[in-house]
């Protein structure tokens, strides 16, 4: 029976993140579901400059993180670029699928090392669980099936996703699955929230790993819910503690995208292995 080798890629630079967290326990989770044997190892990537070798690995799930998501000059910068490209080409010229999901921040970096559009800090930080749209292509969408549109996800970020190059897209095969909440009153561009990068690749610039707790324990930050008041209002702030338990909302999106993302690699990993013996 085929082993499942997973790595976490923790973007957090020494900074303790719920979202983290998150994303061990689905792994755990997942692990646990599985009849072959399952790994997990963590890297910390911008911290003590761990990155895997994905020839090691067949699942990578990359973290969000604070900070800046455009290059500084510092060493793991480097081998994070040569690492996604190492995953992307990989699987252009390999039957042996490598699938990485890339989270927030990872999204960004992977946003700006492929050129896909503007990648800028927004005016104020933004948190909270926010309405997302999917687009026609989203639609169809097979980690957002059980979705409503829009659905809900976390959101936490200094930067965002703005003016996509569409030609680029075209250009890579990639594609725009999700955006912000349409407010046509507002003139203001909407920001990208979820890229298919290729079939093995996925990425959100929400956190699909979130849930109430999470929630509940970044609002004890200050900065956090002075940005939630901030951007959504009192009211909306209220409201959102309120529904932070229902089941149509965050919880929904946390049982679906990650899990549904793992069971995907595990089936064509699988697949692949059988094909092989």
């Amino acid at each position: 029976m085929k082993d499942i080798k997973i790595a976490l890629l923790d973007m957090n630079n020494n900074h303790v993140n719920q979202g983290f967290r998150n994303i061990k326990e689905i792994s755990e989770a997942f692990q646990q579901s599985c009849e072959e044997n399952v790994s997990i190892q963590i890297f910390d990537v911008r911290y003590k400059n761990e990155i895997p070798n994905a020839d090691d690995f067949d699942i990578f799930i990359s973290s969000g993180g604070p900070g800046t998501p455009h290059k500084e000059g510092l060493e793991w910068e480097t081998e994070y670029a040569r690492f996604l490209d190492s995953v992307y080409l990989h699987n252009q010229h390999s039957d042996d699928k490598k699938y990485l999901f890339l989270i927030c921040h990872s999204f960004q970096i992977a946003s700006i090392h492929w050129n896909l559009g503007n990648i800028c800090p927004r005016k104020s930080f933004s948190f909270g669980v926010m309405p997302i749209h999917k687009t026609e292509d989203g639609q169809k969408e097979f980690l957002f099936k059980n979705l409503a549109d829009p659905f809900y996800g976390v959101d936490s970020r200094s930067f965002q996703f703005i003016e996509p190059d569409h030609e680029r897209f075209e250009e890579l095969g990639m594609k725009i699955m999700a955006i912000e909440k349409f407010r046509p009153h507002i003139d203001l561009e909407r920001a990208v929230m979820a890229v298919r990068f290729s079939e093995e690749i996925f990425g959100t610039q929400f956190h699909p790993e979130a849930n109430s707790d999470s929630i509940i324990e970044n609002l004890k930050d200050e900065k956090n819910k002075e940005a939630m008041i901030e951007n959504f209002g009192m009211e909306k702030y209220l409201e959102t503690l309120d529904r932070i338990d229902d089941e149509d909302k965050i919880i929904l999106t946390r049982s679906q995208i990650l899990p549904r993302f793992l069971q995907f690699a595990r089936k064509n990993i699988l697949k692949r292995a059988e094909a092989m013996a």
